[in-house]
């Protein structure tokens, strides 16, 4: 929060470091408890006169401009070509545990609706999954390799200026969880996987028919260089994709030990439309260094509307 409101708050009230009272000497359900009555009386003088004018001014809870049908129709034929391919699909709950987001990753949670009765709203469904993984694990439910799958409509409250981005959007997104058996066997076997369903999901169900990948190396393995070297070769010799690695990445801490972007040719433009990599949110949840997780979005909305042409 910006510190001027923080400052103005506290002139009101006349309490200091208000924010740091509320986080660390209320209990979660006190805390709850609070916010629901405070809002519950904020709404007691509203009338629906505000309440729409509000509802005018706010860019988060304004429908989606694409056409309801033809993307339901787009995101059931991709749900069924990522089950065919042996990625479960989930349908997850609109809310999301607090954190979700900003505990395992770098994300700031202030690009993060939060809400009341510790929940969010989704932000990313990537992380949702983890989540549901480590819970299987946890629980004795589940081991060895996993795959998921879901499309999920998401907000956040950054502001894009690219080209078709809105304050929600629907994505697609799949995710690969196992343990490391050495040898960067679940690196390779899983990202090829994971590269090679995207491609063939874009080009059967979007009519995508130029695709390339750029492999780009992350920290977070002891050796990166080795990670890159290995699963490139083994992406190159297992597959005819078209594979380029980026030598001289930007610095990234999202993505653990590698990165990869799905760049599309839509009406002679090139445009990102699928990213992922590996990531430690699973290693994180059940402290086991052991865990690997692949996670892969694309963009189903954004390419349903360059494909109807209403971008």
């Amino acid at each position: 929060m910006k510190a001027d409101i923080m400052e103005g708050i506290a002139r009101k009230t006349g309490i200091p470091q208000l924010a740091d009272l509320l986080a660390h000497h209320l209990s979660g359900s006190e805390l709850n408890s609070l916010l629901l009555e405070v809002f519950n009386k904020k709404l007691q003088d509203m009338t629906p006169a505000r309440l729409l004018k509000l509802y005018q001014a706010n860019r988060f809870v304004h429908p989606a401009d694409s056409d309801m049908i033809d993307l339901l129709t787009l995101e059931l034929r991709s749900l069924q070509f990522l089950r065919d391919h042996h990625f479960q699909p989930i349908e997850l709950s609109p809310a999301a545990q607090l954190g979700t987001c900003s505990v395992v990753a770098p994300a700031d949670q202030h690009k993060i609706i939060s809400a009341t009765r510790n929940t969010e709203i989704m932000a990313d469904a990537t992380n949702a999954l983890a989540l549901y993984i480590a819970d299987l694990k946890k629980s004795g439910n589940k081991e060895g390799l996993l795959r998921f799958c879901t499309t999920h409509r998401h907000i956040r409250t950054q502001e894009f200026k690219a080209k078709g981005h809105t304050p929600h959007f629907k994505i697609g997104c799949l995710v690969s969880s196992g343990r490391d058996t050495g040898s960067y066997q679940f690196e390779c076997t899983s990202l090829l996987e994971h590269l090679l369903t995207l491609d063939n999901l874009l080009r059967t169900v979007f009519d995508i028919t130029s695709t390339r990948f750029k492999i780009q190396s992350r920290l977070g393995y002891d050796n990166p260089d080795s990670l890159l070297e290995k699963v490139t070769a083994w992406l190159k010799t297992n597959s005819r994709l078209n594979i380029i690695t980026e030598e001289a990445p930007v610095p990234n801490n999202y993505y653990k030990g590698l990165q990869f972007k799905m760049i599309v040719q839509i009406k002679g433009e090139e445009r990102e439309m699928a990213d992922g990599g590996f990531v430690d949110w699973t290693q994180q949840l059940l402290e086991n260094k052991k865990e690997r997780l692949l996670i892969s979005g694309f963009g189903l909305e954004l390419l349903h509307k360059f494909g109807s042409g209403s971008l």
